[in-house]
């Protein structure tokens, strides 16, 4: 063996650890504190503003916890219960959209390491097992889009003098009437059955499945005055072309007409919408969720009863998703600057 490499020889099991005299250890020391010096430095600012505003939210929920237990626990026990509590405090008291809570939670746990708290694995594992089902709301997801715009009467009107001829045309026209007028996720549009659409006098009866842990629903869908935008009659004519009975009640249509035996996506349901609305030349952008809220303020905006409302929609009676739907459709309805005399 080379003397002048052995210094390269791994240490063996159960050898004691090398003892570094003072002067290596100064070296050690200087080159862990220039080390620390250049990852913050190649740290964008950005990225450190965003860590700051997090862990300032962190501040702010121990704060409100400690108003609610009565004991201000320190901001560096970062443990599964305060890291689950913090995205259920994200969601519910700040109302955050699940994408800015998966970046408040990284922060965090960053921001945390970097002034010495271990921070459990376990504690990250299980916050963003809380955050999972969040990322599939769809009311969720639109907090971090800014609210969807929402489908108008008139849209609904340039859409359906839009709509191509054939098949997919008809089977576009049912599928986001059927959206807007059951005030649908895209999900549960896509999710509905044919089994689950029964006809009536008064129009239809619809059960919307449940979706990602939500309770099924049954609504009723009325004929419409205007033929063009009638729900009832978009339903009907899509059934007797496509021939469908059972099974999914909206399906992909290829090029040459050909009718696949399964439901679409819920991707596919806002695509459709999507499309339909750049189509009819809709002047903003209407998404899957557009037809959800559209419905909401629509029938607000017509003196429906907000009980009756949130039948339609499934909204619990407390969501701050639906309550903000309902400002939105008053804003204008005996508004505060109206007739007061100026």
């Amino acid at each position: 063996m080379n003397p002048s490499n052995s210094s390269l020889v791994p240490r063996q099991p159960g050898a004691a650890p090398a003892a570094y005299d003072a002067a290596t250890l100064a070296v050690l020391a200087a080159m862990e504190k220039a080390a620390d010096e250049h990852l913050d430095r190649i740290i964008p600012d950005n990225t450190k503003r965003g860590y700051a505003n997090d862990w300032a939210l962190w501040e702010e929920f121990h704060d409100w916890l400690g108003e609610r237990t009565g004991h201000r626990i320190a901001s560096t026990n970062v443990t599964k219960g305060t890291l689950v509590g913090f995205v259920v405090w994200l969601d519910t008291v700040k109302i955050a959209a699940p994408t800015s809570i998966d970046r408040r939670i990284t922060g965090v746990t960053v921001t945390a390491r970097g002034l010495g708290v271990e921070v459990p694995k376990e504690a990250t594992v299980a916050a963003r097992k809380a955050l999972k089902p969040l990322k599939a709301d769809e009311d969720r997801i639109a907090r971090g889009r800014g609210a969807a715009k929402a489908a108008t009467p008139e849209q609904l009107r340039q859409m359906a003098a839009a709509v191509p001829d054939g098949l997919t045309g008809i089977r576009d026209r049912a599928l986001w009437l059927m959206a807007f007028f059951i005030a649908g996720r895209s999900a549960e549009v896509a999710a509905v059955r044919v089994e689950g659409i029964t006809l009536h006098s008064e129009g239809l009866k619809v059960r919307v499945p449940g979706v990602k842990g939500r309770p099924a629903r049954e609504v009723v869908v009325m004929y419409g005055k205007n033929p063009d935008t009638c729900p009832v009659r978009a339903w009907l004519t899509w059934k007797a072309a496509s021939g469908i009975t059972t099974g999914a009640a909206f399906r992909a249509v290829d090029v040459w007409g050909n009718i696949a035996d399964r439901h679409l996506t819920a991707e596919a349901v806002r695509e459709i919408i999507v499309r339909n609305a750049e189509r009819a030349g809709v002047a903003v952008r209407l998404t899957g969720h557009s037809m959800r809220a559209g419905f909401i303020t629509t029938s607000r905006r017509a003196g429906k009863r907000e009980e009756k409302i949130r039948e339609q929609s499934g909204h619990a009676q407390n969501s701050p998703a639906f309550w903000g739907y309902i400002r939105e459709a008053d804003k204008w309805t005996d508004a505060a600057s109206e007739d007061i005399g100026l």
